[in-house]
């Protein structure tokens, strides 16, 4: 198969589950999309648990415009130039052309830093730690259902601190809660590793990345977390009288998570059929069918369902219970599994009789009848956190088959052009290795992990030298 090939197949696997399971659909504005509420279900669980988490390390939630003036783009030089390609700009608004043009925000660090700018003016306002939960816009060329959109919803952390060594523990902290929610929520295992100069936020001194690996072989930039320095703080003046009466910059972070996250759930986690939900990010954890017959009297079978959806409902189990008779129960079976919703029941006549139900799991598709109505709570509860466990530690074992040590750039090329993967190797630091990665092989250097395994006589990929300041990275090809 060639790599045209799989990108394609893996661009259809990725629409086809997002359309078939209700997710999103495309939209009549270029490189946009609309979530569907199934989708956007899966937003609202995600951010309902990462508010928390963001809230939890001490952040609050704030807002911030949706167009920023140019003029404040073009005061950070590095930040301005690594966006204008992707900036939409409004030109005209109220019928006339406007004094000052406005960028709708690819990122909101200059408008945060102005404001920062006015609230801060002395080391006891400090640290100020804000987020906000918005939409931001970068005019992509070549988009993918989550994964890449011209516009996105996202948070975006942005904090201010009287020392550089503050700002950088925060910066670590927040790459931090972001590995918890995408291992523990999401069942996605990340790498935590540093970009290189190259690959790092527009204007930040140091990016602090999560890299997963989806199942068609290529890397997901998952969420990042940058130490501004003091590079915006200079640009806007934001300055603080510290405790020894000095007048100082602030040291700044800024850090984010997108809808991208739901293309992560998405190509980490599918078959033949469909989507499969994590649990604890599922808009619904189980989802009850009762099978309704034309022209009787079908109230026993409901009555069971909703005190079965009860019952489960008080033991912290979030339940729908579909009731519809005019759809069939195979359709119903067919829309659930496509939706990846984890755990199926189904009830009918005869079950109710037997005080039992049938149980469908949707993550290894299997399916057990006469299960008793007796303990189905605690049944399904540790079906759920099985699931959860399951598909967590599935994605780890498909990491860890589909990554290889290379000790040179024929090895490297034997794992890039064929099923994909991460690529763990050494490096000298010389950019002419970057260079290579993306004319030869469309791939890059995804981070520096900040977790190594290589041993110290591991050489460089590059020239082949073996040395104490060689850097272990990864490399793959990505979205």
């Amino acid at each position: 198969m060639t790599t045209k090939t799989k990108e394609a197949n893996s661009e259809s696997i990725l629409s086809d589950i997002a359309i078939n399971a209700e997710l999103a659909d495309y939209s009549p504005v270029k490189g946009c999309m609309v979530i569907r509420p199934h989708g956007y279900a899966i937003w609202e669980s995600i951010q309902k648990t990462l508010d928390k988490m963001i809230k939890d390390t001490g952040h609050e939630n704030a807002y911030f415009p949706l167009l920023v003036p140019e003029s404040f783009l073009q005061k950070e030089a590095e930040h301005v130039e690594g966006f204008a390609p992707e900036c939409a700009v409004v030109t005209q608004a109220g019928g006339k052309e406007l004094t000052e043009k406005y960028v709708v925000r690819p990122t909101s660090e200059t408008i945060i830093n102005h404001m920062f700018s006015k609230w801060v003016s002395s080391y006891r306002d400090l640290p100020l730690k804000l987020n906000q939960w918005a939409n931001v816009m970068r005019w992509e060329m070549r988009t993918r259902l989550f994964l890449r959109t011209s516009e996105f919803l996202w948070q975006e952390g942005h904090t201010c601190h009287a020392t550089h060594e503050e700002a950088k523990e925060e910066v670590i902290q927040m790459i931090n809660v972001y590995k918890d929610l995408l291992e523990n929520y999401l069942a996605v295992p990340v790498h935590i590793g540093e970009k290189t100069d190259s690959e790092k936020f527009a204007g930040a001194l140091d990016t602090f990345t999560i890299e997963a690996l989806m199942r068609d072989g290529k890397a997901l930039q998952a969420g990042t977390s940058h130490d501004l320095g003091q590079n915006f703080a200079k640009a806007f003046d934001t300055t603080f009288t510290s405790s020894e009466n000095k007048l100082e910059h602030v040291w700044q972070t800024s850090w984010g998570v997108s809808t991208r996250l739901i293309g992560a759930i998405i190509m980490g986690h599918h078959d033949e059929v469909g989507l499969i939900l994590p649990p604890k990010v599922s808009p619904y954890q189980v989802v009850i069918i009762p099978i309704l017959k034309k022209n009787m009297d079908n109230s026993a079978v409901l009555d069971k369902g909703y005190e079965i959806k009860s019952d489960l409902e008080k033991l912290g189990i979030s339940v729908k219970i579909d009731a519809r008779d005019q759809i069939s129960q195979g359709i119903k079976f067919n829309e659930y599994e496509q939706k990846g919703i984890p755990v199926r029941l189904v009830v009918g006549a005869r079950d109710l009789e037997n005080n039992q139900v049938e149980i469908h799991r949707r993550d290894i598709r299997s399916k057990e009848k006469g299960i008793s109505l007796d303990g189905l709570g605690e049944l399904v509860k540790n079906l759920l956190d099985e699931i959860q466990t399951n598909l967590l530690e599935r994605a780890k074992n498909f990491r860890q088959e589909n990554t290889k040590n290379v000790k040179n750039i024929e090895e490297l090329a034997e794992v890039l052009n064929s099923s994909g993967g991460f690529a763990r190797a050494k490096w000298n630091g010389d950019v002419e290795l970057e260079k290579i990665l993306k004319e030869k092989f469309s791939a890059s250097i995804r981070c520096l992990p900040l977790e190594t395994e290589l041993a110290d006589d591991y050489p460089c990929i590059l020239s082949g030298t073996i040395s104490s300041e060689n850097k272990e990275i990864l490399i793959a090809k990505a979205y």
